[in-house]
């Protein structure tokens, strides 16, 4: 395994690394069909469910709503409890693959996660389309990459140009594509990565913008440039962000907890959010979905603060009764939402006592969505990008990128893990990845030496690695170097290391160990 990774290694980085490029916009184009497939079949679904949620009218009517979404639930848990990697939203089995936790069967993940997500679009629950459609994607690359004989390295970086290309579709937001990909997935801003990364992304957006137009995926209309003078209400609103972003973490891993705690099968357990669907639907119906008319709502204006608080704690409540419950969906769009509510309290409080316009709510919203994007997930990179090409507004990105640093450096301070890791850990460590998500006995891991690391400057025979662990090749700019003994690590280096999975860990906190911070 480690010689043969290897020689795909040379290969990639001499004459092969075109041909890495050429498989990364195959599996965009994959990721794309799959995402566009999945928003074609989610949109038909949202307009199925406003026809049958506006039949209730009766009791007789409501019961058979209630019946109609028991119904849903019972096949959705089913769905899921057949193939439990597409619980949630797909993301954190994504980073598992490609930090080769797992090795999944992509047909039946793909497959199963469509129909799975597609029904919870059709019973109302907020849920996301953009984790599905990043899993989709990463499972059509993957598809992609058995058809044409790829290595494991090759699968790996196919999977992440998949996982790109259906988040770039999902919204038709291509940069937020690539950097996701590399600044969540893939963990490393590698130039091997990059190329490929960047054509799965716009050739996924191409196929996206084909077929849904080019219009911003969010469209809330040009927000106006704020003063310089209020840009510390920024970095505020960013810490405030920050704090309720870690809030939102634990709040959702506790619940996640509780309901494994249940006394019912997974099936039984993803029936009670579509149960509460029903009853959402009958007092406050713009809570259901995905969030497109809430927001649509505070845009547009008139909404007074107590009425945004009280959908900003119903809207948190909903979307966590549905995600913690493993129905296949996703929380990004979900957590948008709430931060453009957020958002939008923070901007009736600044109209209030420091004389903003209502056109400025848009401004609010945007700086709410940055930083609950980036308090949550901690990838404010990844987060600027995303409400911009979403909003389709680049004129408060100076202070949308203040609100997702400070949002960021808050839930650091706060102690809070990235969502996703989080997610991630719970994943691995929960015994519920069934028959597809098999794992293999090795894997080989890359890491960038970074400037501040501890073993920058040191040699490869004194690194105190765990037993069965091997550095196959160092990549040191255009130089390709075969390691030995007396090789000096230097910062900027990229490590290839393969290593049996059960030391894994330990190897990373070894890599993960600074100088001076």
């Amino acid at each position: 395994m480690a010689n043969k990774d290897y020689s795909v290694e040379v290969m990639l980085r001499n004459s092969g690394q075109y041909r890495l490029i050429l498989f990364g916009l195959v599996s965009g184009l994959c990721g794309g069909v799959a995402a566009v497939l999945y928003r074609f079949a989610l949109n038909r679904a949202e307009t199925l469910r406003a026809w049958f949620y506006g039949l209730a009218g009766t009791p007789i009517k409501t019961a058979v709503l209630f019946a109609v979404l028991l119904l849903l639930g019972f096949a959705t848990g089913k769905i899921t409890q057949s193939s439990p990697l597409i619980m949630g939203s797909g993301i954190p089995q994504v980073k598992s693959q490609v930090l080769g936790y797992i090795s999944p069967r992509w047909l039946p993940v793909l497959v199963k996660k469509f129909l799975g997500g597609a029904l919870c679009a059709l019973g109302g629950l907020a849920l996301g389309r953009e984790g599905p459609s990043i899993q989709l994607g990463a499972m059509a690359a993957q598809g992609a990459a058995e058809k044409l004989k790829c290595s494991e390295t090759e699968k790996k970086y196919l999977v992440t140009c998949g996982a790109c290309g259906g988040l770039a579709a999902a919204f038709n937001a291509p940069l937020a594509g690539m950097m996701f990909g590399l600044e969540e997935i893939y963990k490393n801003f590698s130039a091997i990565a990059l190329f490929p990364v960047m054509a799965a992304a716009i050739a996924a957006d191409l196929v996206s913008k084909a077929c849904f137009g080019i219009k911003a995926s969010l469209d809330m209309g040009i927000a106006r440039l704020l003063p310089l003078k209020y840009y510390l209400l920024f970095a505020l609103i960013g810490m405030l962000m920050g704090a309720f972003g870690a809030f939102y973490n634990k709040f959702l891993i506790a619940l996640q907890r509780v309901y494994k705690k249940l006394p019912v099968p997974l099936w039984a357990r993803i029936m009670i959010p579509f149960a509460v669907a029903g009853i959402v639907g009958q007092f406050c119906p713009e809570l259901l979905g995905a969030g497109h008319a809430l927001i649509e709502r505070l845009t547009d204006g008139g909404v007074a603060l107590p009425v945004t608080l009280a959908l900003l704690a119903g809207r948190f409540l909903f979307s966590m009764i549905c995600f913690c419950s493993g129905a296949p969906g996703g929380i990004f769009l979900p957590l948008l939402v709430l931060g453009a509510i957020a958002g939008s309290a923070c901007g009736d409080l600044a109209m209030t006592f420091l004389g903003f316009q209502r056109s400025d709510m848009i401004s609010f919203m945007l700086l709410g969505m940055a930083g609950m994007f980036a308090g949550i997930v901690r990838a404010p990179i990844t987060g600027v990008i995303l409400v911009m090409e979403m909003s389709g507004s680049l004129t408060q990105m100076a202070g949308v990128t203040i609100t997702a640093c400070c949002a960021t450096l808050t839930a650091n301070f706060l102690g809070s893990p990235p969502i996703y890791d989080s997610l991630m850990a719970n994943y691995t460590g929960a015994g519920e990845r069934g028959e597809e998500g098999c794992k293999k006995d090795n894997c080989i891991i890359e890491h960038l030496v970074p400037l501040h690391s501890a073993i920058a400057g040191s040699t490869v025979s004194s690194l105190k690695m765990p037993g069965g662990c091997l550095i196959i090749s160092v990549n040191r700019g255009n130089e390709k170097i075969i390691p030995n003994g007396g090789t000096v690590l230097q910062a900027g280096d990229l490590l290839h290391i393969a290593c049996p999975r059960g030391v894994k860990d330990d190897l990373k906190k070894l890599l993960d160990k600074t100088e001076g911070i």
